[in-house]
């Protein structure tokens, strides 16, 4: 038996830092939500107790240091599955990219190995055990657009944004979301207004959503990675409606309502990296079916 399986990536229209939690994470304050490009998995049911990971992607490490292998083990562990499976990842999200790739993929695998071992789980009880795994997971297992507090584990569903472009540019290199956080000074940042994003949303205001774009880890980025404030330098000279960094970084994404523009901004994009996607946002979140 196989299945196919997407893993959307995502963007975070507002991302801010609340203060350093006891347990050592930081306690953060997200909107987030999922886009048209997404990584492609198939998982094939294995008698054998076994789990392999099989990518033509060098990026790709097929033991536990993925996150897609962690997913499978701790559904094994949890409800002593003794069955294995067999996850081919096709990648087509950028790794290391601030688009959570690794924690859709751990995601789409929660979801497919519910279906795939016949485990009966809610998306409730798959979130909760996407938190164990990454603070992305939580939010990938149900998609859509989400409010996500605590280390990401705490989702509340948010109206899709309004439509348009989303044109993602991610530069030659890869970024550390460890290191990111590592040097964000918490007394010396400008949070942005989460409310007035929440609001925006639930009135589907595509410029109250662009005025509003806020993310405090970009300014620690953009030190340590001249080239990503290039990028965005460029974004907005070719007509983005709004620029913002996704994540830790160092994708650079812009949101554009007509198609010409975007079409002006993707050329005017594909000289400085060769990474370059022009994509929707999904509005609807995952189903189990």
């Amino acid at each position: 038996m196989k299945l196919l399986v997407k893993a959307p990536a995502k963007i975070n229209l507002s991302l801010d830092v609340l203060h350093k939690r006891p347990d050592g994470y930081h306690e953060v304050e997200m909107i987030m939500t999922t886009i048209d490009l997404a990584d492609r998995l198939e998982l094939t049911l294995l008698e054998k107790d076994e789990i392999h990971i099989v990518s033509h992607n060098r990026f790709v490490p097929d033991d536990q240091r993925n996150l897609a292998y962690q997913a499978a083990v701790l559904l094994k562990k949890r409800f002593s599955v003794n069955k294995g499976v067999i996850i081919r990842i096709e990648k087509t999200i950028p790794v290391a990219a601030g688009l959570a790739g690794g924690s859709s993929d751990a995601a789409a695998t929660l979801r497919g190995l519910n279906k795939l071992w016949n485990l009966q789980l809610t998306m409730d009880e798959l979130a909760q055990l996407g938190a164990e795994i990454g603070s992305d997971v939580s939010f990938c297992v149900y998609g859509g657009t989400a409010l996500a507090k605590g280390r990401g584990e705490k989702i509340t569903h948010l109206p899709a944004p309004p439509t348009c472009w989303v044109v993602l540019a991610k530069p030659y290199i890869g970024v550390s979301t460890a290191d990111v956080y590592r040097r964000l000074n918490l007394t010396d940042i400008r949070h942005p207004e989460t409310d007035k994003m929440i609001h925006a949303l639930e009135t589907s205001d595509f410029q109250s959503v662009c005025a509003n774009l806020g993310n405090v880890l970009e300014d620690v980025t953009l030190k340590v990675h001249p080239e990503v404030a290039l990028i965005k330098e460029q974004m907005k000279r070719f007509g983005a409606d709004a620029v913002l960094m996704s994540g830790s970084g160092p994708t650079v994404f812009g949101l554009v309502q007509h198609d010409s523009r975007m079409q002006r901004v993707c050329n005017g994009l594909r000289g400085f990296c060769d990474q370059v996607f022009a994509v929707r946002m999904l509005g609807e979140q995952h189903t189990l079916d």
